[in-house]
């Protein structure tokens, strides 16, 4: 099946999914999340400048937030993406154009919120934004392939890890505004998730050894679309190290629940092809689960070490 016939059987599944999506999104404006009255001018309007003493954000916390707004900034190249791989017309094109205006909204009120709080430095912010924008993203899939399956494969767990960092994310600001904020933020991503999440499925019942090939793809080759940003590895670190977003998280809150849902080890309908993926896969994400226990014994005693230079 090619791939503009597969949008084609694939159009009624995004429709129905659409109108699910209208149904149960909820409007919502980001002026209601941010705390104005915290607001006051920097030095170009004759006020002050930021200093790193002004910000209630921990260390931990000011990095995830800066990696969430920079993931979200990122949205003129994921609409691009999503463009080229599903279709300009119908259901599929008013699905992308209202999965981006949604998606601006959250990096609308996490800048707002960041500024307003001064939680971050505004000009270091802009410059990464500068940055992160420009070079834009090509292939977050890692598979370099951008056809339908792939894209829509790696956007359920991508949207699904976006909520858990969020989420997790509210939790460390110590803050109630900033986590009611990205608790918004992160049901949104998880009705994206599922939009997504029901086409992968109703792409597997089409055709299985192919969808379950750009699974395994994804899986094997996953990385968060703000790979690029600056500073992303260092805070990519600092999140896992803290449990914002660490491999026991990826695993065992976005991929296994995903393909349990898609009921992949299950599946009566794989040819021998796809039966060689399957099991490819399930020694992947066997090797994964021992790699979780290496992360986190090694980060045990990172902590352990980091703790006994403190006591000194």
């Amino acid at each position: 099946m090619t791939p503009l016939e597969l949008l084609t059987e694939l159009e009624p599944v995004a429709e129905s999914n659409l109108n699910r999506h209208l149904s149960l999104a909820k409007d919502w404006h980001p002026h209601d999340y941010v705390p104005w009255d915290e607001g006051r001018n920097f030095a170009a309007m004759g006020g002050t400048d930021w200093s790193p003493a002004e910000s209630g954000l921990s260390e931990v916390a000011r990095a995830a937030m800066i990696t969430n707004l920079l993931t979200e900034d990122n949205l003129p190249s994921y609409h691009r993406l999503i463009s080229e791989s599903f279709s300009r017309t119908g259901a599929w094109r008013s699905w992308v154009d209202r999965w981006t205006a949604e998606e601006n909204r959250h990096g609308i009120a996490l800048r707002d919120y960041l500024v307003v709080t001064r939680g971050v430095d505004p000009v270091a912010l802009e410059q990464a934004r500068m940055i992160c924008v420009s070079q834009g993203v090509d292939d977050p899939t890692g598979t370099g392939d951008h056809r339908v399956l792939h894209g829509v494969a790696y956007v359920t767990f991508q949207e699904l890890a976006t909520r858990v960092a969020h989420r997790n994310t509210g939790k460390v600001c110590d803050d109630p505004v900033a986590d009611r904020l990205l608790a918004r933020v992160a049901t949104d991503e998880n009705l994206h998730m599922v939009f997504y999440r029901n086409i992968c499925a109703a792409a597997l019942d089409l055709v299985p050894d192919a969808t379950l090939d750009a699974i395994a793809m994804v899986i094997r080759n996953f990385r968060m679309p703000g790979a690029g940003m600056p500073n992303f590895r260092r805070n990519g670190v600092l999140m896992a190290k803290h449990g914002i977003y660490d491999p026991r998280q990826h695993l065992e809150e976005v991929v296994l629940p995903v393909l349990r849902k898609w009921n992949i080890f299950e599946r009566t309908d794989f040819t021998a092809e796809g039966e060689r993926t399957r099991e490819e896969l399930a020694a992947f994400l066997d090797q994964a689960a021992k790699d979780v226990i290496r992360f986190e014994e090694q980060r045990d005693r990172a902590l352990a070490r980091e703790a006994a230079r403190r006591e000194r």
